[in-house]
């Protein structure tokens, strides 16, 4: 009888999450949802990393007067690239976005986002 009662639980907790799990993912709203609505450029720009064809100009600018680097985020090195390049996003009149929630699609740790007229 407890038994039946557990699983009876865990199948109705399993059923109502399930019906939950889609809303959320279609309710991603703001700039780091998937397929990168925004247009963001990854700060400071990496060494590994393409620049986008169809990219903004901004992200553009951005690696002409930051170099992209290869250091590793936390080092010495890291850091002076990362503060010139946030310069560079704010004087140009894009905003910084931080990312607390690292993904695949969005590995870096701040993102710059381009002013509306200069998305492409």
């Amino acid at each position: 009888m407890f038994s039946a009662l557990k699983i009876g639980v865990i199948l109705t907790c399993t059923l109502g999450l399930s019906f939950l799990a889609p809303t959320v993912f279609a309710s991603c709203t703001g700039c780091l949802c998937p397929g990168d609505p925004c247009n963001l450029c990854p700060l400071p720009a990496m060494q590994d990393d393409l620049l986008k064809p169809d990219g903004p100009e901004l992200c553009a600018r951005i690696r002409e007067k930051v170099p992209p680097t290869s250091a590793q985020p936390g080092s010495n090195e890291y850091f002076p690239n990362l503060d010139m390049s946030i310069m560079v996003c704010v004087n140009e009149g894009g905003d910084v976005i931080r990312n607390t929630q690292r993904n695949s699609e969005f590995p870096s740790r701040f993102y710059c986002k381009p002013p509306i007229s200069n998305t492409k």
